[in-house]
């Protein structure tokens, strides 16, 4: 093999560096070439965010796994139809989201392009799928959280509904990222106030009930309908096909346009149940008009279509969700599916009480409890659940009601339905000191 540095391709390469000077290699990119970039490839609105900013520590190190020159975050934006979302026809709604997300797709590719064509190294994560889907359920699937990302970049904040809303166009958006290897001549800040009214449409439009009027959320309840066709309602969904004795078997527990959504979703895109809380919404500049004009026609056209419609709501059985449907929305049809967030380790058991909780079904329970998990699967963690609330720290914190000893394989089978609870018991697989109706009490928390 020939000397390295005598090969063209290197001293053609070597030259182009020397031509370029130590001040040209460290000036920054300037603000407004980039941002007209990035309207230009398709963005309708954009912010930056250096990496240092102390909004994304959360998630600074995943960010630097994928990408570990991230130097700035270039925030987008990309507008949908409104009308399409507000539809009752969740077709016409699912085909704006998937068109949407290809529009920030495509920018964001269009953007990083340019950027490599000028020498600035760049990476453009999925605006939703793909994910690294091989984290599934245990860890974080997305490669960057895009609504803390855009928050920082002053391109809206959080609404009560868990959407980032833009002052201008509301929480008709999108988002994207995208993690770049340079400096930008100026950043931006977030908004200086909130664009949501604290009406509380999307909590009477949210047919699981999944907002509460006090802002608090029930992820559980959301995930498990709206997005029934995604990852863990998929999994429900094959579970059902194998355990169907045949055909017959099958067709009583899953109907016909239940198979033909689910065969939709797979063909075309994953398709969303509901994202009512995103239509009803009239916050924003562009957005609030006919709600200021007139609250009642407002309420007639885009919020009681959505609350009228007879549709499957699909629901954990004894949850929350399943007692608001009966209670709200009684003309619509609950099916009760099994619980698609099943940890796989201890680490994730403790992650995601605070997502399936069920504050409802806790009412009257006042009880710390501490676990000890041994074996192959081990760990400490004390849970506490008071006043319709749940806090989970790691270790064992206070006096505990209830103490909990298991095997950690053990445990995480019973959650699966794989192992029976008394069995496990019994064999002193697992050991509990406290009266038994605080465990009970503990299982009402969690139905599923």
């Amino acid at each position: 093999m020939k000397i390295l540095s005598e090969h063209p391709t290197v001293m053609k390469v070597h030259e182009r560096a020397a031509a370029v000077t130590v001040e040209e290699a460290r000036r920054p990119l300037d603000a407004e070439w980039l941002r007209r970039l990035c309207l230009d490839a398709g963005a309708d609105d954009v912010g930056f965010v250096e990496m240092e900013r102390p909004e994304l520590a959360n998630q600074r190190q995943e960010i630097l796994s994928a990408f570990s020159r991230t130097r700035t975050l270039i925030s987008l934006v990309c507008r949908m139809n409104r009308e399409d979302i507000r539809s009752p026809a969740r077709s016409v709604a699912n085909l704006e989201f998937e068109h949407a997300g290809d529009q920030v797709n495509e920018a964001a590719r269009r953007i990083v392009a340019t950027l490599e064509r000028n020498g600035v190294r760049a990476l453009n994560p999925s605006m939703g799928f793909p994910m690294e889907v091989q984290r599934f359920p245990d860890g974080k699937m997305w490669v960057v959280s895009h609504k803390p990302v855009a928050v920082a970049a002053g391109l809206g904040q959080m609404g009560i509904h868990r959407n980032v809303i833009h002052p201008k166009f509301g929480d008709f958006i999108l988002l994207g990222t995208i993690l770049i290897d340079a400096e930008v001549s100026s950043y931006d800040h977030p908004i200086d106030y909130n664009p949501c009214l604290e009406c509380k449409l999307c909590v009477s439009a949210c047919p699981v009930g999944a907002i509460g009027e006090d802002g608090r959320f029930d992820f559980t309840a959301c995930y498990t309908h709206n997005y029934r066709e995604f990852l863990g309602g998929f999994s429900d969904w094959v579970e059902n096909v194998v355990e169907s004795r045949n055909r017959f078997d099958y067709r009583r527990n899953v109907s016909d346009s239940e198979s033909a959504s689910m065969w939709q979703s797979l063909s075309f895109g994953a398709s969303y149940k509901a994202a009512y809380c995103m239509a009803v919404c009239p916050a924003g500049e562009d957005v609030i008009g006919p709600f200021l004009e007139n609250r009642k026609e407002y309420l007639h056209d885009v919020v009681r279509p959505l609350q009228n419609k007879a549709e499957t709501i699909y629901v954990v059985p004894n949850s929350d969700a399943e007692d608001h449907v009966a209670r709200r929305f009684p003309h619509k049809k609950t099916k009760r599916v099994g619980r698609s967030l099943r940890a796989h380790t201890v680490q994730a058991f403790f992650w995601g009480l605070p997502l399936t909780f069920q504050r409802k079904h806790s009412r009257g329970l006042d009880a710390v409890y501490h676990f000890t998990f041994t074996g192959e699967e081990s760990g400490e963690g004390t849970v506490t659940i008071r006043d319709g609330a749940i806090e989970v720290t790691s270790g064992h914190v206070g006096a505990p009601d209830m103490i909990i000893s298991a095997d950690g394989r053990t445990w995480l089978g019973i959650l699966a339905k794989e192992r029976n609870l008394f069995w496990s018991i019994l064999r002193r697989k697992i050991r509990i000191k406290g009266s038994p109706k605080l465990l009970l009490a503990f299982g009402r928390c969690f139905p599923g």
